[in-house]
């Protein structure tokens, strides 16, 4: 179960780093700095470089001007995402092996896997289909899908001893706070494929209204290119300006249900849940911190990017909290005691995963 662990930590990680890559990538522009796909102008390592190699690439792909700055920022991250997907492989064949089946499911690995087929399939019709804004959206859920698995599949297996009972309201409150920073994410994707993050300028204000000019139809109509609408006409500021707006909006939700849960877990009077709920609420003001400095400062790439890994770290903390608190309400106890004075205390019984407790 070591490797399988480390496995699983070094995944984790990586998924942040892929995401962090990813969106400096498309916030970057360079989201179409290779015209074909899994390769780039035809190399499937690196990116043409040498003189001979720029002409041919020049010369196959006439309306793709060669920017190599570019082409190796989209081939790095299609190197760590591939270097994921093996990561993700052999965590699913470790899952399937007879000793490690014994102790958890393999279904959830699987379904991983599978997932990550899809996020290749995403990642090559983002390129074949131009940025059109649905593909690139389900792309990015898709990669804080993968990293929600590979932080609920760690969490999963933490060692930790639980006493007290959570409240039930806690509970309706951390889902309700998980679903709307899921939502919201979506809208960020939204926001960002379309480029609409600069459509406001002001803040709290938006073009100096409360309520601007909106045109929700066209800023919501999936199947359509980039900056188009479904009929092929350019889209509307007004468009863009819904989107932005569904998006602020959204963050006032997620400030309100996200920071009542912090606040809850702050007041519980246990250390743990205390500390849950300190990083959680630190996540949520640096989040919405960033997300108007962004709009304040013209979308500055250093803070954009940070906008999404602040993200992601506000997804997995509030998923981590709700796997523990519903590991909580499976075992009927929920307070944490002290890590090394319970398994100094433990039995040989205890310890063995086959007596049906969960600690390996």
């Amino acid at each position: 179960m070591r490797l399988y662990r480390r496995l699983l930590l070094i995944a984790t990680l990586l998924a942040f780093a892929v995401i962090a890559l990813g969106a400096y990538v498309r916030l970057s522009d360079a989201g179409l700095g290779c015209p074909d796909w899994p390769g780039c102008y035809g190399h499937w390592l690196g990116v043409p470089e040498a003189h001979h190699e720029q002409l041919a690439a020049a010369q196959t792909y006439p309306d793709r001007p060669l920017d190599t700055g570019k082409a190796w920022k989209e081939m790095l991250h299609r190197y760590l995402a591939g270097s994921l997907g093996l990561l993700i492989l052999a965590l699913c064949i470790l899952a399937w092996r007879k000793e490690y089946r014994s102790l958890q499911s393999p279904a959830l690995p699987t379904a991983l896997l599978g997932i990550v087929g899809l996020q290749a399939a995403l990642g090559m019709w983002t390129v074949t289909l131009l940025l059109k804004p649905v593909i690139v959206t389900l792309h990015l859920i898709g990669g804080m899908t993968t990293l929600s698995i590979l932080v609920g599949m760690a969490v999963a297996r933490f060692d930790a001893r639980l006493d007290d009972s959570i409240n039930p309201r806690m509970r309706l409150l951390g889902a309700a706070a998980l679903l709307v920073i899921i939502i919201q994410i979506a809208l960020g994707g939204w926001v960002s494929s379309n480029y609409a993050a600069l459509a406001c300028a002001d803040f709290p204000t938006c073009q100096g209204q409360w309520l601007p000019p909106m045109d929700i139809t066209h800023a919501f109509s999936l199947y359509r290119d980039l900056g188009l609408t479904a009929d092929g006409a350019l889209l509307p500021l007004e468009a863009l300006t819904a989107i932005h707006w569904s998006h602020r909006l959204g963050a006032v939700a997620v400030s309100l249900l996200a920071g009542s849960f912090a606040i809850a877990l702050l007041r519980t009077g246990e250390r743990v849940w205390q500390t849950w709920g300190g990083v959680l609420l630190a996540l949520l003001l640096a989040q919405v911190g960033l997300g108007i400095a962004n709009v304040l400062l013209a979308l500055p790439l250093g803070l954009a990017v940070a906008h999404n890994i602040g993200a992601a770290c506000l997804l997995s903390a509030t998923l981590s909290i709700n796997i523990l608190m519903y590991r909580c309400d499976q075992r009927g106890n929920c307070n944490y005691a002290d890590n090394a004075a319970t398994r100094k205390g433990m039995s040989q019984s205890d310890r063995n995963p086959a007596l049906g407790n969960s600690y390996h």
